[in-house]
């Protein structure tokens, strides 16, 4: 059965795109979601008188989907997990934490959903998550999963060995004088 967007379909395609799908499909969850209308003579008709406004649209969901693609690839969020023994995290980091994490750290509001993740996140680490922000247009963010707990005695470690440097070299000035 052919039918006529009216907004994105992952898949499929973007507003006016006129498509084939199963008409059990488009009966029972497109047509009643309000995401498709019949390919009728009358509704292509229609469309066609819509298509310079539809164009608008598009060209403005192009350009915020690259701001905003500018805006975060390449960029590096940190997500802090309880981590036991090997690595592994006490549960995973979900697509929600993710989004929250991005906009506490980088100011920069992002719909959960928009998160491809290849898989589960369930170790600690560095991760690589695509952000789909629309069609073929998204980011790669780097995610550094750790706990903050473990990271505080890193620290303290790092510390306590640049104060022991420091001691020995003040110690070698002394004696080299």
């Amino acid at each position: 059965m052919k039918v006529i967007l009216l907004g994105e379909l992952r898949g499929k395609g973007g507003e006016g795109d006129i498509v084939e799908v199963a008409q059990g499909y488009a009966e029972n969850y497109l047509f009643p979601s309000k995401i498709a209308q019949p390919a009728t003579p009358g509704n292509i008709k229609q469309l066609e008188e819509r298509r310079h406004v539809i164009a608008k649209r598009e060209e403005k969901r192009i350009a915020d989907a690259t701001a905003s693609k500018e805006q975060l690839d390449g960029k590096t969020v940190k997500i802090d997990a309880k981590v036991g023994e090997n690595d592994q995290l006490f549960g995973s980091v979900t697509a929600a934490q993710i989004a929250d994490a991005i906009k506490e750290q980088l100011g920069i509001e992002i719909d959960r959903k928009r998160i491809v993740r290849g898989g589960t996140i369930k170790t600690a680490g560095t991760h690589q998550v695509e952000i789909n922000f629309y069609r073929e247009i998204g980011a790669v963010i780097t995610l550094h999963v750790a706990d903050p707990d473990a990271e505080e005695e890193v620290v303290e470690a790092e510390e306590t060995a640049e104060v022991e440097e420091t001691a020995k070299a003040a110690e070698t000035e002394e004696s080299a004088e």
